[in-house]
């Protein structure tokens, strides 16, 4: 019987890719798609938007915990670690950052199958409230964290992949004063001496497109010397 989930896989190995994505597809996967990449993999997941990712922790250009990172600061779909490194260390450093599970190399193509039907058969046995926890709500906005899509008054507000991570940030901690530094670190997930410009540049950008009057913001208000407050208030319309 065919299976609706989609699934993406992130491994610079093309014929551990090829290898995979064939035992998948005979196990009734129809919809997988692939990445040799970090920055390949996180452009895979905002377009295919799937329902569990496979990451490879050594990647040509990065590593798997990063575009995890990437992946957690918008969505809550289960992420595999796919690695060859054993030492327990890695594995507590994947399910910290956000990982849900981790198989490591070399493994069985079917067994891995067999882990994602496992896990795809408790999120459908999961209470209909819980099945509703990507679902970000505050004051007039609405963030579905598995669609990427944010809603005010119930109109789509078309954000790209920062802004997203940005919001979905916020969302989650309303009326709290956060540093510059702490979103950088939240939403980009690596190290700069850059971050204050860039940050400022996307928050203004953000303003542009939630809030009424940038100049004069609502809800995204900055605290001088500290950073951004994301002002929600029952009566905020």
């Amino acid at each position: 019987m065919p299976l609706s989930q989609k699934i993406l896989i992130v491994d610079d190995e093309e014929d551990i890719v090829k290898l995979l994505k064939t035992v998948l597809v005979k196990e009734g996967f129809e919809h997988v798609y692939t990445a040799t990449s970090a920055v390949e993999g996180w452009i895979q997941f905002l377009d295919k938007q799937p329902d569990l990712a496979i990451l490879d922790i050594m990647l040509p250009d990065g590593e798997g915990y990063d575009v995890c990172k990437q992946i957690r600061s918008v969505s809550n779909v289960p992420i595999f670690f796919l690695s060859a490194k054993t030492e327990e260390i890695d594995k507590i450093l994947g399910f910290a950052i956000g990982g849900d599970d981790y198989i490591t190399k070399p493994f069985s193509p079917k067994e891995v199958a067999y882990r994602i039907k496992a896990r795809f058969r408790r999120a459908e046995v999961t209470p209909v409230e819980k099945r509703n926890e990507h679902m970000l709500k505050a004051g007039p906005f609405e963030f579905d964290e598995q669609k990427l899509e944010l809603k005010k008054n119930s109109e789509i507000i078309e954000l790209k992949p920062k802004e997203l991570g940005l919001i979905s940030y916020l969302l989650k901690h309303p009326n709290r004063i956060i540093s510059k530094e702490s979103l950088y670190d939240q939403v980009w997930g690596e190290e700069s001496f850059g971050y204050d410009n860039t940050v400022m540049v996307h928050i203004r950008r953000l303003r542009e497109k939630i809030e009424k009057d940038p100049s004069n913001p609502q809800y995204l208000v900055t605290v001088k010397g500290l950073g951004y407050k994301f002002v929600l208030q029952e009566s905020a319309q």
